[in-house]
């Protein structure tokens, strides 16, 4: 069967198929179960392969009313995570004929620009991190088809929501650092209200809660380099016994930290064991190199976009949160008072 030398069209499937157009239409729009036999629909298929048939989506989102169009929301574009949400977002979406349109919203906090003239006109629907929810009032985000990321399933504004699971990443943290002997922690908070960092700080409590004898007092520093090192200078420098152990939020946290402890003449892990999260690049650039949880950015954004197209088709989205893993690398040792 030879290509048409024009750009073939669903009639010329049709024919090559020996179906109706609505058919064509019905399978190669994923809507032919229960309408159209399998061999029918692999038959429509073979023929658009062989012709080498796109469908005109300018046209069909013209009918449909649709842009096929995705906002992604993230807080910043400061680390290479949000990099890796939006990688794996657009993947999924590109599978599915949808293009992803990237939105930091600005400080990681709202208003935010609204950067369409109309947002609801322009587009399908919006994945949105937990820590960029404000922004969504401004874009009116929150009245299209919504997907949060890292945002609590009891209170969230949208249809679906996607978590890793933090909870269990700060377990593995605090079961390694409790085995290997470790009973005083301090605890470097993200100093941002969201339910993600709440839930860390609660898991932590509660895990080490359950060992008689710990101890763990908590800081807050906003997520930078600098921020981190004065946090735990100022944490230091207070009187009592020291930690043994430095609980991270995030890995750039912990790196600013391993500056602090290095002003102090402290060794990393002979006086303190230091923990992160997220197992970002910095994890292994710094020295020793960080035992952080590992979180997988890219399958965290093609879940959030699965989970976005099933809300669109009216479908459950599937359930569960993503598994997290704890690499536990040179940053971690046995207290000296073990």
């Amino acid at each position: 069967m030879a290509p048409s030398s024009t750009r073939p069209t669903s009639r010329d499937v049709a024919q090559a198929a020996g179906v109706s157009q609505a058919a064509v239409s019905l399978v190669l729009g994923d809507k032919w179960r229960g309408r159209v036999s399998e061999a029918t629909a692999e038959r429509v298929r073979e023929a658009a392969r062989e012709l080498g048939y796109r469908p005109n989506l300018a046209a069909r989102n013209l009918r449909l009313g649709r842009t096929r169009t995705v906002l992604l929301v993230v807080p910043a574009l400061t680390t290479e995570f949000f990099a890796g949400v939006y990688t794996g977002a657009a993947r999924i979406a590109a599978q599915h004929g949808f293009g992803v349109v990237l939105y930091p919203s600005p400080e990681g906090i709202g208003p935010a620009r609204d950067p369409f003239a109309s947002a609801q006109a322009a587009l399908d629907g919006v994945i949105a991190s937990s820590m960029a929810a404000d922004a969504l009032t401004a874009i009116r985000g929150d009245q299209l088809p919504l997907v949060m990321l890292d945002s609590d399933p009891e209170g969230s504004l949208g249809a679906a929501t996607v978590n890793l699971d933090i909870t269990d990443g700060v377990h593995q943290v605090a079961d390694h650092l409790l085995g290997l002997g470790h009973r005083r922690f301090l605890h470097l908070a993200a100093d941002i209200a969201s339910w993600t960092f709440e839930v860390r700080a609660r898991a932590l409590a509660a895990r080490v809660g359950t060992i008689p004898g710990t101890h763990v007092r908590t800081i807050h520093a906003p997520i930078s380099i600098e921020g981190a090192l004065a946090a735990t200078e100022a944490a230091l420098a207070q009187p009592g016994p020291p930690p043994t152990a430095l609980v991270c939020d995030d890995d750039k946290l912990a790196a600013g930290a391993y500056k602090a402890l290095r002003r102090r003449g402290l060794r990393i892990p002979d006086d303190i064991s230091v923990t992160g999260l997220d197992d970002l690049a910095l994890a292994t650039a710094i020295d020793p190199e960080l035992t952080t949880v590992r979180l997988d950015a890219e399958a965290f954004g093609e879940r959030g976009m699965q989970a976005l197209l099933a809300v669109l088709e009216g479908r459950e989205p599937d359930g569960g949160d993503i598994p997290v893993e704890l690499v536990v690398r040179g940053s971690t040792a046995p207290p000296r008072d073990a």
